[in-house]
């Protein structure tokens, strides 16, 4: 796995107390806001067409989901 894979860049997002929230689905993938532990103030997207990321992500809106 390397710091590029959507799932583990989700994944130390998590680890380092962030929060995602998926902004899209389509058939080519997710985008997904990563934002702030208090989920409030977006930092960064994510855009991937990734089969892993979607697998992950699964039907959550959010992390905390």
């Amino acid at each position: 796995m390397t710091a590029t894979d959507p799932v583990d860049v989700l994944r130390r997002w998590e680890a380092a107390g962030g929060v995602w929230e998926v902004v899209s689905r389509s058939s080519g993938g997710l985008t997904v806001r990563l934002c702030t532990c208090t989920g409030g103030e977006e930092v960064d997207r994510l855009e991937s067409s990734s089969p892993a990321l979607v697998a992950y992500v699964g039907e959550r809106a959010r992390s905390d989901d």
